[in-house]
C-alpha cells in the first residue's frame, strides 16, 4: 500500500485526529519518493528570516534503527515505524542568509539595499545575542517537526514526537556535524495499535486575554 500524496482531508479534520502512536505495522514502508515529499512540506513551515533553520536525519534501514532504539531508551516505535526523521535545529542557519537573499534579489521580490539590511539584521542577532542561535534552532526546526506530523496524518500516515533520547550519542553515532542540534526524534507509518486517549485540560485554563491576572 502506498500513500496517496495527492489526497486531501479537510485541516481541522487532520489537527484534531493527530495522535501520537507508540505501535506500528513493520511490514509497511514508506517509498523514497514519499519521505522526500512529507519533508517538503514539512519545510513549507514559517522560519524567522526565512532562514529554514532544520535538517532532516531520516533513519530507515534495520541496522540504523538498531542502533537508535538503544539511544532512544529502548523505544520500539523507532525500529517498528516506517521512518524516523531526526529533527536537527541549524546553530548556524544565519549563513543561509546570502543565498536565499539573493534568490530574492534575482526574482525581483527584494532590493539589493533591502537584502544588506536584512542580513545586517542578521549578523546583529547572531553575534551580540549569546543564546539566540539555540533558542532559533529550537524553535523554528519545532515548527517544521509540527508540519511535518500534520502532512504524515493528511496522507493517511501516524507519527510520533519522541524527546526521550540521548542527543549526545545520536550525534556520536550518526555523525551529525556540530552545526546542527538534535531537537526531536519524529517517527512516521502505519499504526499497529491506536494512540492512547488523551484529555486536554479545558482550553478556558490556557487562555489569558490581554494580561495574566486580568
Amino acid at each position: 500500500m502506498n500513500v496517496n500524496l495527492d489526497s486531501k482531508q479537510d485541516f481541522l479534520t487532520v489537527a484534531k485526529e493527530r495522535h501520537a502512536v507508540k505501535r506500528y505495522d513493520r511490514t509497511y514502508r514508506m517509498s523514497e519518493d514519499e519521505i522526500k515529499e512529507l519533508l517538503r512540506i514539512a519545510s513549507q513551515a514559517p522560519s524567522a528570516w526565512n532562514l529554514q533553520h532544520w535538517n532532516f536525519l531520516v533513519v530507515t534501514d534495520q541496522a540504523s534503527k538498531d542502533i537508535l532504539l538503544g539511544i532512544a531508551n529502548g523505544q520500539r516505535q523507532v525500529i517498528e515505524a516506517s521512518a524516523t526523521v531526526a529533527i536537527l535545529g541549524d546553530l548556524q542557519a544565519d549563513r543561509n542568509a546570502e543565498s536565499i537573499f539573493e534568490a530574492d534579489v534575482q526574482a525581483g521580490r527584494l532590493s539589493p539595499e533591502m537584502k544588506a539590511n536584512l542580513i545586517l539584521q542578521i549578523q546583529g542577532a547572531y553575534t551580540n545575542k549569546p543564546n539566540w542561535a539555540r533558542d532559533q534552532a529550537f524553535s523554528n526546526a519545532s515548527l517544521a517537526a509540527m508540519q511535518l506530523m500534520l502532512a504524515a496524518k493528511a496522507m493517511g500516515l501516524d507519527s510520533c514526537p519522541m524527546s526521550g533520547f540521548n542527543p549526545d550519542k545520536l550525534i556520536e553515532a550518526f555523525a551529525i556535524p556540530d552545526r546542527y542540534v538534535p531537537v526531536m526524534l519524529v517517527v512516521i507509518g502505519k499504526a499497529a495499535e491506536p494512540a492512547r486517549p488523551s484529555v486536554r485540560r479545558p482550553i478556558e485554563e490556557k487562555i489569558h486575554w490581554n494580561r495574566f491576572g486580568s
